[in-house]
């Protein structure tokens, strides 16, 4: 199964690949400017980036060519996730309290294949001054923290999902079980 990674620019990048790597997908990390149909995939991995998205209408590289129309399944972590949120009509906004470290995530929907057999409440990294304010029309908001209420969503109908926190660093937990929950979508 082939997942690529697309790089936005994150500290963790390599991570996310990794990860993927060792749960048995074949991947490489790719410019976001590479176009859908160079890529391959069953798959693809959207990484975090240190690009603010906050009142702007920047691209981010080439994903908003093919995201709403690609049939792949989508995970897109932090900086991904809220270009999903904007791409799909959401909002994005500079967080009250920016989360960088350790934080306290409650699951509000556990039933969700994102989630599917972890606990309601997960001790996740998270790395971002800028958050969803608004999820996009439709979506469901899957998880929140404290001061981040759209910690994860998903798209009501396409495996589109995005996250805020990072499920690549070890000190997620739970975090390699939504790589292993995305990859099996990816095989359906």
């Amino acid at each position: 199964m082939k997942v690529p990674v697309l790089d936005n620019g994150g500290q963790w990048t390599h991570r996310e690949w990794r990860v993927l790597r060792d749960l048995g997908a074949e991947t490489r990390i790719v410019p976001n400017t590479v176009p859908f149909d160079e890529l391959d995939a069953d798959g693809v991995v959207l990484s975090g980036g240190a690009l603010s998205l906050e009142g702007s209408t920047a691209p981010l590289g080439r994903i908003d060519e093919w995201v709403g129309t690609v049939s792949v399944p989508v995970l897109a972590i932090c900086v991904g996730h809220q270009f999903l949120a904007r791409t799909f009509g959401g909002r994005v906004g500079r967080s009250p309290s920016p989360e960088f470290g350790s934080v306290d995530l409650t699951v509000d929907r556990p039933e969700h294949p994102m989630f599917m057999d972890l606990p309601r409440q997960l001790r996740v990294w998270s790395s971002h001054n800028d958050q969803v304010v608004v999820p996009p029309p439709g979506w469901e908001v899957l998880a929140h923290s404290t001061v981040c209420p759209v910690q994860a969503m998903a798209h009501p109908t396409r495996t589109i999902w995005g996250v805020q926190f990072h499920p690549e660093v070890e000190h997620s937990e739970g975090g390699r079980e939504i790589f292993r929950h995305f990859l099996d979508a990816c095989r359906r």
